[in-house]
């Protein structure tokens, strides 16, 4: 069971509250855990990667174990502590300004 923990702009649009936990199949990255999230919540997808590219959104950044994994590849297995259900996933709002 993997965790994953949303902006609140996404758990808005998710009507979610707190952590949301998925079953993975197969090996925890990142694609995996976007692709189980869309599908369970659809109305979040385009809202974290590009509906066609499938690039994540900018102002968007992932974290795993006190790590930015934004720039990784999607197909990079998550930390064991993240596909165990140890540690959650993080999707964060990033901020921007000046």
């Amino acid at each position: 069971m993997i965790r994953v923990e949303l902006p609140a702009h996404l758990r808005t649009l998710a009507s979610v509250n707190g952590e949301v936990m998925l079953e993975i199949e197969g090996r925890a990255t990142q694609r995996s855990v976007l692709d189980a999230l869309e599908a369970r919540f659809p109305m979040l997808k385009g809202a974290i990667r590009d509906h066609v590219t499938q690039v994540r959104r900018p102002f968007l950044r992932f974290f795993a174990c006190q790590e930015d994994l934004s720039h990784e590849s999607p197909d990079a297995p998550l930390p064991v502590e993240v596909a165990t259900g140890k540690e959650p996933f993080l999707i964060i709002g990033a901020i921007a300004g000046g």
